[in-house]
C-alpha cells in the first residue's frame, strides 16, 4: 500500500528508493554485486543483499535505511542521513570481509524502511516477514548528542471524530448539536488530566476540523492525537484514561463519537548493552563523547517504529551528533541535517556501526550475549504487559 496519504511527500519517498536502489544496482561499486530488490513488501522499500562464497549458514546482519521526510519541513529529523549511515556502514562491512583472505558465512542486507513519522513502515515490513531470518540489525539517528541508547517510547494514535447537528447560530441556536463544543471539552478534559499524568507520559494533539462558518453550529469536528508512556503496559493505562476524555465530551453535548486508533502502535524500543557496551568503544576510539547513563536514565525522547523491530531481532539505535544545537523537527535542523558539517559525523557514526558488526561477526561469544540480552529484555517486558 501507499502509506503517505500527502502526495508530495509519497514523490519524495519513491525519488528516495529509486535512488538508492539504482546506487546498490549500479557497477560502479566495488566487489561482488548486489542483489537489489526494487517495491520490496511495500511500494517505497527496498532490499540489497550481499553474501561470502562460505555463506552456507550465513550470520544475517541488517542495515536499516530511512529516507522520509516532515509536511513543510523536509529532513527535520534528519532521516536522509539515517540513510546514508546505514548504507554507507553495510558497503564498508562488505568491503572488510572481502578483504580477508578466507571468507566468512556472512550475509549483509540493506533495508530501506519508509513512513516511520507516519504509519509505522517498519510494522508493516514486520508483518510481511522482511525481518524473518535476521540475526543482528543496526540503525543510527541524528540528535543533539551522541548516545549508544535512549528510552524512546510506545506511541498510540487516535482519531476522534464528533458528529452533532447543524443549526443557524444566530437564529434558532438551540436546534442544533454543537460538535465543536464537544472537541474544546475534550481538549479542557485532557488538560484536566494532565495533573494525574505521570512524568514520563505524554498527550499532544490538534484540532483538524472545527467547523465551517462561525454562523454554523458545526455538525463535525475532528481531533487528532498522539499518545506517548515508556511502555506498553503503561501505554494501555493512558489510553484508557484519555478515551473516557473524549467519550465524556460527547456525553456532554450530546454528540455522536467515532474514536478510531492507528493501524500500527510504536513500541518502546528495548534496550541491548551487549551491543551497546561495544558500539560505545568502537566510538570512542573515533573521537565520539557519549553523554552519561545519567543523562540517559533521567532523559526523554520520541518514538519510532524501531522499537518494534527490536521485539522481533536483536538491534540498536544509537543516535548522534550532527555540528548542531538545533532541535529535531524544525528548520533549523532541516539546514543542519542536509549540511557539510554533518557529513563528518554521519559517516564517523556509519565507521562505529560497521566496527560493531564486525565485532558481532569475530569476537568469540559477543552475538550469544547479543542474543542473551534480548531474550531477558523481551521477557521482562512481555511479563509486565501480560502479567499471570
Amino acid at each position: 500500500r501507499d502509506i503517505w496519504s500527502r502526495p508530495e511527500l509519497a514523490y519524495a519517498e519513491h525519488q528516495a528508493h529509486d535512488a538508492l536502489t539504482r546506487f546498490f544496482s549500479g557497477g560502479d561499486l566495488p566487489g561482488a554485486a548486489w542483489a537489489v530488490q526494487p517495491r520490496y513488501k511495500l511500494g517505497t522499500a527496498f532490499r540489497a543483499d550481499w553474501g561470502t562464497a562460505a555463506a552456507q549458514d550465513p550470520l544475517r546482519l541488517a542495515f536499516l535505511c530511512e529516507y522520509d521526510a516532515l509536511p513543510g519541513l523536509g529532513h527535520a529529523c534528519g532521516h536522509n542521513l539515517i540513510a546514508e549511515v546505514g548504507a554507507a556502514a553495510a558497503l564498508a562491512l562488505k568491503a572488510a570481509l572481502e578483504s580477508l583472505a578466507e571468507p566468512v558465512a556472512v550475509q549483509i542486507t540493506v533495508l530501506g524502511t519508509p513512513a516511520e513519522e507516519q504509519g509505522g513502515g517498519k510494522i508493516d515490513l514486520i508483518k510481511a516477514g522482511a525481518f524473518d531470518g535476521l540475526d543482528v540489525v543496526f540503525m543510527a539517528h541524528p540528535s543533539q548528542e551522541n548516545a549508544a541508547y535512549l528510552p524512546d517510547v510506545a506511541e498510540h494514535d487516535v482519531t476522534v471524530k464528533y458528529y452533532g447537528k447543524a443549526s443557524h447560530a444566530a437564529a434558532y441556536p438551540w436546534e442544533g448539536v454543537n460538535a465543536l463544543d464537544a472537541a474544546v471539552l475534550a481538549y479542557n478534559n485532557l488538560s484536566v488530566l494532565r495533573q494525574q499524568m505521570k512524568p514520563t507520559w505524554r498527550v499532544h494533539g490538534v484540532i483538524k476540523n472545527g467547523g465551517v462558518k462561525p454562523n454554523i453550529i458545526p455538525s463535525y469536528t475532528e481531533l487528532e492525537f498522539y499518545l506517548r508512556a515508556p511502555s506498553r503496559k503503561e501505554l494501555s493505562v493512558l489510553t484508557e484514561k484519555v478515551e473516557n476524555c473524549f467519550k465524556s465530551a460527547a456525553v456532554a453535548t450530546g454528540c455522536k463519537v467515532e474514536i478510531k486508533g492507528g493501524e500500527n502502535d510504536y513500541y518502546n524500543v528495548l534496550p541491548n548493552k551487549s551491543l551497546q557496551k561495544i558500539y560505545k568503544e568502537n566510538g570512542k576510539k573515533l573521537g565520539i563523547d557519549f553523554i552519561s547513563e545519567d543523562a540517559i536514565l533521567n532523559g526523554l525522547s520520541g518514538s519510532t517504529d524501531f522499537g518494534n523491530v527490536t521485539f522481533v531481532v536483536p538491534g540498536i539505535h544509537p543516535y548522534f551528533y550532527i555540528g548542531s544545537d538545533a532541535l529535531n523537527h524544525t528548520e533549523q535542523y532541516t539546514e543542519a541535517a542536509g549540511s557539510q558539517t554533518a557529513q563528518f559525523y554521519a559517516l564517523r557514526t556509519a565507521k562505529a556501526l560497521a566496527m560493531t558488526a564486525l565485532d558481532v561477526i569475530f569476537k568469540p561469544g559477543l552475538l550469544e550475549e547479543v542474543r542473551e540480552d534480548f531474550r531477558e529484555v523481551r521477557l521482562k517486558e512481555e511479563e509486565q504487559t501480560n502479567p499471570v
